[in-house]
């Protein structure tokens, strides 16, 4: 089964790995890439969205990499830098604001019947972190909402599925952010929420079988989450195929090595 995939561009926003983990939240597959690395196989993503970042727009190191093979042909959500990056670039204008922006706001202006702000409200609080702020929209651009402070809280370009916003919805004090990466996704963007614990499951254990048939198969055991997953995934896999070893090298905590054991007896795994 081919799920629906989301590449996050990570320019070095500190919420990068928060934003994947709101859209897998969503049961939704999503990979996090440089921005600079971007993959050559882009076509196969369904979404994408671009980070946030240290680093301002105006500078001589500003961050600019190619979407010619995303924007305008796939559903793309630019937040914080990523909206300061397609307002410099495309026609706006960013400039330094006159006090950092950071904290929480309010949405005191949101256009109605606008399918990205479905269910939200003005008056819903949303978090900004920036010293930038975005004077003048880039070409084609709408406004879609404004808090009392930055007038250019969010945009979309007309004729494209291109959405950017100046704050973060991956962070819990924008209180409205699950929902608006949700309308992003799912009714924007059409993808289908069902990359789930189980569909993981289900599709890693018949990828092992094709792929090892009756080959038989010696794993380490740490003791730790990951390598006890793997375990238990390939023996759902191949069974009695599976040896895993497991090594008291002298290091582990008091009573650890047996209690482990243990363990790994109740999951059913030849230890």
């Amino acid at each position: 089964m081919q799920h629906n995939k989301v590449l996050i561009l990570d320019f070095g926003s500190q919420y990068t790995q928060l934003i994947a983990r709101r859209v897998r939240e969503l049961n939704i597959y999503c990979e996090i890439h440089p921005f600079n690395k971007i993959p050559k196989e882009v076509d196969s993503f369904n979404a994408v969205i671009l980070s946030g970042s240290p680093v301002s727009v105006r500078s001589e190191n500003a961050l600019h990499p190619d979407l010619s093979q995303i924007r305008g042909k796939k559903p793309m959500l630019a937040v914080c830098y990523g909206a300061q990056y397609l307002a410099h670039f495309s026609g706006g204008n960013v400039a330094p604001s006159a006090t950092r922006e950071y904290g929480r706001a309010r949405l005191s202006y949101v256009k109605q019947n606008e399918p990205f702000f479905s269910n939200i409200r003005e008056g819903s609080q949303v978090w900004m972190s920036h010293s930038d702020t975005i004077q003048a929209l880039p070409d084609n651009a709408t406004l879609l909402a404004s808090t009392h402070d930055v007038t250019n809280a969010a945009y979309k370009i007309e004729g494209e599925q291109t959405y950017a916003i100046q704050f973060h919805p991956e962070v819990y004090h924008t209180t409205d952010g699950r929902h608006l990466l949700e309308n992003f996704l799912i009714n924007i963007a059409g993808l289908n929420p069902d990359w789930t614990p189980d569909s993981f499951v289900d599709e890693t254990v018949a990828d092992l079988k094709t792929k090892l048939g009756n080959d038989k198969v010696v794993l380490g055991l740490s003791g730790g989450v990951d390598s006890t997953v793997a375990g238990i995934l390939l023996n759902k896999a191949i069974g009695k195929n599976l040896y895993c070893v497991f090594v008291n090298n002298g290091l582990l905590r008091k009573n650890e090595f047996e209690n482990v054991l243990k363990q790994y007896e109740g999951m059913g795994l030849n230890v």
